[in-house]
């Protein structure tokens, strides 16, 4: 499957990859999209802080960024996650490190699916999906 995973910086063992795999072509599919790659990269705060800064010109920590390289209908794309935020987001929000993984997983899919967070409106609409999704998931 055209989904992959990478450690950058530090190690983050992601588990059911098979699982989260189907996971994701379900919301692809739902979208009448086609996957041809994407990378999910885990790293650090201070490597994807560095990726802001470098490609973005943003000088402050995120917990994602989603470089969009399609060319056509097909997927193509480089989703970059930091562990650290992630850790810290699942502790904010009162949920597993790995489930909230799984959210920022699917939150950077629905941006190369063409949902975007910038407005109020926007932000709900992507929660709205992110838990949709994550409601699927059989693992």
């Amino acid at each position: 499957m055209p989904f992959y995973f990478f450690n950058e910086d530090l190690p983050y063992r992601l588990t059911q990859k098979s699982e989260i795999r189907n996971w994701l072509v379900t919301a692809v599919e739902d979208h009448q999209r086609e996957v041809r790659e994407v990378n999910y990269i885990f790293c650090s705060d201070h490597y994807l802080h560095q990726i802001n800064k470098r490609f973005l010109r943003h000088d402050d920590f995120t917990d994602i960024i989603t470089f969009d390289y399609a060319e056509d209908h097909r997927l193509r794309a480089d989703v970059y996650i930091s562990i650290e935020r992630a850790r810290e987001n699942a502790a904010t929000y009162n949920v597993s490190v790995p489930d909230e993984v799984h959210r920022l997983l699917i939150h950077g899919l629905l941006h190369l699916l063409g949902y975007a967070d910038k407005s109020p409106t926007e932000q709900e609409n992507m929660r709205q999906k992110e838990d949709y999704y994550l409601s699927l998931r059989g693992f």
